[in-house]
């Protein structure tokens, strides 16, 4: 127990002291038993507030059953009117003690209290009584809502710094999911063209001179574009304007892929205008990843790439057959189409990717800027 609660309850004692010790001491002592009985039932019910902050419901309840004894015992002769204050005292803890609903009760038990000190202390008493219980009732209600809406902000503060905190959370686990699939787009095309241009190079070094030279010239043009891309990634990492991209980035990485030594064409449909960057950049990561995983499960097939533009609205599909060479011994994360499906998704779109009757298919549909809004919105009533 600190000291202030110590210093308040001996306040609390000097009070119940002047309210009924010393008036009876002046009116005399009682020498009863009666009297003494009377005495102590207002001094017992005045003590019970001392423990007001820790067990107000006990205070209100007991305190007010301990004044019932004074008023059965009134024959006694009197009743000191400095008595009140503790009654007064007693009401404000039982606004304190209960809420909602239960305050109702409370205030209708207090009514009951009332009229049945009224009836038996008798004579003109309703003024005090009325005066000593109705303003503090009224006084703790007050207090008591002051601080449920003090608690309900501080724990709506807790509420939200938590929310913040999972928010931040999320949004680093968002962050660090976005750059490792990015890193293995980059990267992990980049190392696969490496890989197979490495092992044909390897295959050519001794019977084909010049096949080789073009190989090696293949094997080097990869590594620029893969620390091309790392570069960019990283000044877009660092808060570096980096221009957005387009579908050109497609055209390009088709064209790399074949001078690799890839069977893959490309073909555009529709209109390319109006697809925005965020649509372009994830078609071009469709067909990258498609073309890595035709380099590293299907070798020596044929890749087809057809890009079709609606609108703002963008389908890519990617479509290769079986393979035909031996496989190298390159394996993938198991990231690749998991992190492409998410990354559609985010736009409002859709990627399906599986075996089809010669090969494998892989196809995503991503919408325009006004439907992407609509999904959005459509997505936040749902959750």
């Amino acid at each position: 127990m600190n000291a202030g609660r110590r210093l308040e309850q001996v306040g609390i004692v000097v009070l119940v002291a002047a309210a009924v010790a010393v008036p009876t001491a002046i009116h005399g002592w009682p020498t009863s038993v009666g009297g003494n009985l009377f005495t102590a039932g207002l001094l017992a019910g005045g003590l019970m507030l001392m423990w007001w902050r820790s067990h107000p419901r006990l205070v209100a309840v007991a305190g007010g059953a301990l004044l019932l004894v004074p008023v059965a015992l009134n024959a006694y002769g009197w009743f000191p009117d400095t008595t009140f204050a503790i009654l007064a005292l007693l009401t404000l803890v039982a606004a304190l003690g209960w809420s909602g609903r239960a305050s109702w009760v409370v205030a209708a038990v207090l009514a009951a209290y009332l009229a049945v000190l009224w009836f038996v202390l008798g004579g003109e008493i309703e003024v005090p009584l009325i005066m000593f219980s109705v303003p503090s009732f009224l006084a703790g209600t007050v207090l008591r809502l002051h601080r449920e809406s003090a608690e309900a902000l501080a724990r709506r503060g807790r509420e939200l710094e938590e929310e913040r905190e999972l928010f931040a959370e999320l949004a680093v686990r968002h962050e660090r999911a976005r750059i490792a699939s990015e890193l293995h787009d980059i990267v992990g095309h980049a190392i696969s063209v490496m890989v197979i241009q490495a092992a044909a190079g390897q295959r050519l070094v001794d019977r084909d001179p010049v096949g080789t030279s073009q190989v090696f010239a293949g094997l080097a043009e990869s590594a620029r574009q893969g620390h091309e891309d790392l570069r960019r990634l990283v000044e877009l990492l660092g808060g570096v304007e980096v221009g957005g991209p387009d579908l050109s980035l497609i055209e390009e990485i088709v064209t790399r892929a074949a001078r690799s030594g890839l069977d893959v064409s490309c073909r555009f449909e529709g209109s390319r205008d109006g697809v925005s960057a965020p649509v372009a950049h994830a078609a071009f990561r469709v067909v990258q990843e498609s073309l890595t995983n035709a380099l590293r499960y299907a070798p020596g097939a044929a890749v087809r790439v057809v890009v079709n533009g609606a609108g703002r609205d963008l389908t890519v599909r990617v479509e290769n057959g079986n393979a035909v060479q031996r496989r190298p011994l390159l394996s993938g994360t198991g990231r690749g189409l998991a992190g492409l499906r998410e990354r559609v998704q985010e736009l409002g779109g859709q990627l399906i990717a599986g075996p089809v009757a010669d090969g494998w298919l892989v196809e995503a549909t991503m919408p325009g800027s006004d439907r992407r809004r609509a999904w959005r919105a459509g997505a936040g009533r749902r959750s």
